[in-house]
């Protein structure tokens, strides 16, 4: 669900970008993107700790 999240949140990060650089203008200001690639990012980090705590609870097991 997290690297969902962070996919989702890097899409609206790149479309953004991509809008800005053809020319229409940026759909949302300069705080709004940075807080959408922390947003992103904080995402990827909780997915990779939570895909860790799994793998080490499997090894536990086994």
């Amino acid at each position: 669900m997290a690297f969902m999240i962070a996919l989702l949140l890097a899409v609206a990060f790149t479309a953004n970008v991509v809008a800005g650089a053809i020319g229409s203008g940026p759909l949302v200001s300069n705080v709004s993107e940075m807080l959408i690639l922390l947003a992103a990012s904080v995402a990827f980090v909780v997915g990779i700790l939570q895909r860790e705590a799994q793998a080490e609870a499997a090894e536990k097991n086994k």
